[in-house]
């Protein structure tokens, strides 16, 4: 008997298992082919390195960090089989009320007077919870009402967008206290992003919130014969949501050192980008954090690549545009191309 035909005979258990290749891999690929693609057009038209500018890949990680806060909170939603439309409009929200928190006593128009100079944790604190109360009002209305998250995270992007224009009557925000603003200097952004990422990394891979999410988004009607609360798990997961979402508003207040209205406008898409191409399914039950901190850093490349090679604005949307529904057509292919085995 030659070799092959002893394999074919060979029972399956006694086969060498093939090792799979982690799905990042092939989209951390992507991004190197993008900073690539990116450094030879810099030579060709600019004349100068993409990669090798050190000030442009800081400003880069710093504008992306952000989006990326949100986008942890988003994957988890969209892993269930949900969207949260919602979150650049509750960071709005929560950069206005929090900073009117945080102004110091020298700033002659304090919102409230008798409230200035408080410590750096009150206002944080604040930011925080009016994120967490916004997801868990979505939570609550997806989770009881039956009414599509879509509808749910609509209703509150407007909401949000218009209690931050009502706080202030729009005017901004300013006079912040230096211990407020020193969590959005230098590269305490990108930190508090990366604990993010790997706090919910370590909660979806090895804790039972991470399986009851990835249940829930695979097969709803499973997971509640397998005994799992789902009202009460999806309450949760957009509560998180909400919250990382406060807490992004709380840092772009911090860096931007003010805060005004119209903070975190199309967020929500940027971080459902990042998310989508990061490989998180958005037909549900499928996502990791890992992919979706390389898809914001795809975004972040993206952006700054335009940026450097002066293309304009309304291109970089076009095909920021292109890139998403790119993204979904290969998602959709690659679940039938699934199903199929």
């Amino acid at each position: 008997m030659n070799t092959n035909a002893a394999e074919a005979a060979a029972p399956l258990a006694t086969r060498p298992r093939r090792r799979r290749v982690p799905p990042e891999l092939s989209i951390f690929l992507v991004l190197i082919g993008i900073a690539l693609i990116y450094e030879v057009l810099g030579w060709i038209f600019i004349g100068q390195s993409f990669l090798f500018n050190s000030q442009r890949l800081t400003i880069m990680i710093l504008q992306v960090s952000v989006i990326g806060i949100i986008a942890v909170g988003v994957t988890q939603v969209i892993i269930t089989g949900g969207i949260d439309l919602s979150s650049g409009s509750v960071v709005g929200m929560t950069a206005m009320i929090a900073a009117s928190f945080a102004q110091a006593s020298t700033w002659p128009r304090a919102l409230y007077p008798s409230l200035t100079d408080l410590p750096f944790f009150i206002p944080i604190g604040v930011g925080l919870l009016i994120g967490l109360a916004a997801g868990f009002i979505n939570g609550q209305l997806i989770a009881k009402t039956k009414i599509p998250p879509f509808i749910a995270t609509l209703g509150m992007m407007v909401s949000a967008r218009g209690i931050s224009k009502w706080y202030t009557k729009g005017q901004p925000v300013s006079g912040l206290t230096d211990q407020f603003n020193f969590i959005g200097t230098g590269i305490w952004p990108v930190v508090v992003f990366l604990v993010v990422a790997l706090i919910f990394h370590i909660a979806l891979r090895y804790t039972r919130y991470g399986k009851f999410t990835y249940a829930i988004g695979a097969n709803v009607q499973a997971a509640r014969v397998s005994g799992i609360n789902i009202e009460a798990h999806l309450i949760k997961v957009y509560a998180i949501a909400g919250l990382l979402a406060g807490l992004a508003g709380v840092v772009t207040a911090a860096r931007a050192q003010t805060a005004q209205a119209g903070m975190g406008v199309m967020y929500e898409l940027d971080a459902i980008a990042a998310t989508v191409i990061g490989g998180t399914s958005l037909t549900g039950g499928v996502g990791r954090i890992t992919g979706t901190v390389i898809g914001t850093i795809i975004l972040g490349v993206m952006t700054s690549g335009f940026t450097f090679l002066r293309v304009d604005a309304y291109y970089q949307e076009i095909v920021k545009g292109v890139i998403i529904v790119a993204a979904v057509v290969i998602d959709v292919y690659r679940q039938k191309k699934r199903a199929k085995h």
